[in-house]
């Protein structure tokens, strides 16, 4: 997938800006505060409706403005430029839904739009997938199936949905209210059924991801052992698992903890409670790793993220990665440019211009970009 131009009206600091990348890597450098990381996040809006950095679509707003719009151009590598392009189109207005048109039709809900470009993205804040809270991790592994699998996305919205309507009868049982007999076990098979898939897929995932990351870890001058595991609230779970045993492993441990969720009014056991257990050199990386390590391994697992997209999709994925070189040294960053070389269109934000003479290199200066004010 390849961006051919982007336009920006009113977003963040980007007054009106028409940004058209290179096909290989294209290196933004500036100082900070000139829209360097903007520029990215447009990109990010147009592929999955959001920004990376965690924001509400107001935030995003020039400062004054009462709407933003952002306008982009892409191209599958499957067909090449020969081929009519996905056109993009985001518009946010105060006090509207924000909305969505994708070839001249309007997209609702935004979630059908998902996976239509790939991408991944790198930035500091996203350190908290390695070092962070579970649902970081969470966030992260939902995010890099949902891209590739339309049915995950499908169940994960469903499974949201049927575990706050059981967390709600759950509460309604607390509190002694008049509940049908039969409600309590109805919502408990439909979210074991939604619950095994999820974990299912997810499982899946690792066994494929895990192989790939290990490999990029390595390419990135580290002789070090990585590992990466799926921690289950149904406990110890194998890879050869099938579907219908999660499904009737979920149930048997909704049955053992009926009295307890009815108690605390709340379901105990899913995969909104499961994690992912990083580990380096067996040992859990938040725990013992340094910044280094912590900041070596987010850009592995993106760069793997990266493959298991061009081999599940057959299409490259656009890489966003902003600010991805500070605070590595001149070697890290070479095998990071070596291996970008081979992954297709990356757009990279720096303070520095930096990098081989195969990168094209733009400078804030250089666009078309009213100073931020």
């Amino acid at each position: 997938m390849r961006l051919r131009c982007i336009q920006y009206e009113n977003f963040r600091n980007h007054r009106l800006l028409t940004f058209e990348p290179g096909d290989g890597i294209t290196l933004i450098h500036g100082p900070n505060g000139s829209g360097k990381t903007s520029i990215l996040e447009g990109v990010h809006y147009c592929a999955l409706t959001r920004g990376f950095v965690s924001a509400t679509d107001s935030e995003y707003l020039r400062f004054s403005a009462d709407y933003f719009s952002l306008d982009g151009s892409f191209f599958s590598d499957s067909f090449g430029e020969k081929a009519s392009p996905t056109t993009v189109r985001i518009i946010y207005k105060k006090e509207r839904e924000k909305q969505l048109i994708v070839n001249n039709s309007e997209v609702k809900p935004f979630s059908r739009h998902i996976g239509r470009i790939p991408c991944i993205t790198f930035s500091p804040s996203e350190i908290v997938i390695v070092n962070g809270a579970p649902a970081e991790r969470r966030r992260f592994i939902d995010n890099a199936i949902s891209q590739t699998d339309r049915r995950y996305l499908d169940d994960l919205l469903a499974y949201r949905r049927v575990l706050h309507q059981r967390n709600a009868l759950l509460a309604q049982l607390y509190a002694k209210m008049p509940v049908h007999s039969d409600m309590l076990s109805l919502w408990t098979e439909n979210i074991s059924r939604l619950a095994a898939s999820i974990v299912y897929a997810r499982m899946e995932f690792i066994s494929n991801f895990s192989g790939q990351f290990c490999e990029l870890y390595w390419q990135l001058s580290v002789a070090e052992k990585p590992s990466i595991t799926y921690r289950s609230t149904l406990g110890k779970i194998s890879i050869n698992t099938s579907l219908e045993m999660l499904y009737q492993l979920f149930l048997a441990r909704y049955e053992e903890t009926e009295k307890q969720e009815i108690f605390r009014a709340q379901t105990m056991t899913g995969p909104h409670r499961d994690d992912l257990l990083f580990m380096l050199n067996e040992k859990e990386i938040k725990k013992y790793a340094s910044q280094g390590q912590l900041r070596t391994f987010l850009i592995a697992l993106k760069l793997a993220q990266h493959r298991f997209y061009s081999t599940t999709l057959g299409e490259k994925p656009l890489c966003l990665l902003d600010d991805i070189f500070s605070e590595l040294d001149a070697l890290r960053t070479a095998d990071i440019f070596s291996i970008l070389a081979t992954c297709g269109q990356t757009l990279i934000t720096s303070a520095e211009k930096r990098g081989p003479s195969t990168v094209t290199a733009i400078s804030m200066e250089s666009l078309n970009n009213i100073k931020p004010e």
